[in-house]
């Protein structure tokens, strides 16, 4: 199933994978990917202004990460058009979770949070 969650009719859908590629397991370093689809299902355009995501490990420590945009765009999304990035996350442990929300604005000028539907990062390899 994949992770989806619906905000004024926003629609976030989530992605992620393991990157081996990018990890070393020995020296407790493990990399995730997730790619991220914003739709605009509603009439009015709408932009997202900010990013914040709670990152939390298999030891239950969490970062938060907030900042202007995603991937260096603050992107419009007119009626019924998508937006769609990857990105990555390190972890110290090899399965974590990752959770947050954009802030948006809409064409009248009145901002609110989309949520980030909860997402599991998972080494399919690990036993941990």
């Amino acid at each position: 199933m994949t992770p989806t969650a619906v905000t004024r009719k926003v629609r976030v859908t989530v992605q992620q994978r393991f990157a081996p590629e990018r990890s070393n397991p020995a020296r407790r370093q493990w990399f995730f990917l997730y790619t991220i689809e914003i739709k605009n299902e509603g009439e009015k355009s709408v932009q997202l202004l900010h990013r914040h995501w709670v990152i939390t490990n298999a030891h239950g420590e969490v970062e938060e990460v907030k900042g202007p945009g995603v991937v260096g765009e603050q992107p419009i999304l007119r009626a019924g058009q998508s937006f769609r990035y990857t990105s990555g996350c390190p972890l110290q442990t090899s399965f974590g979770s990752m959770v947050g929300s954009y802030s948006m604005v809409d064409e009248d000028g009145e901002e609110f949070d989309a949520k980030i539907p909860a997402f599991a990062l998972r080494d399919p390899t690990s036993m941990q």
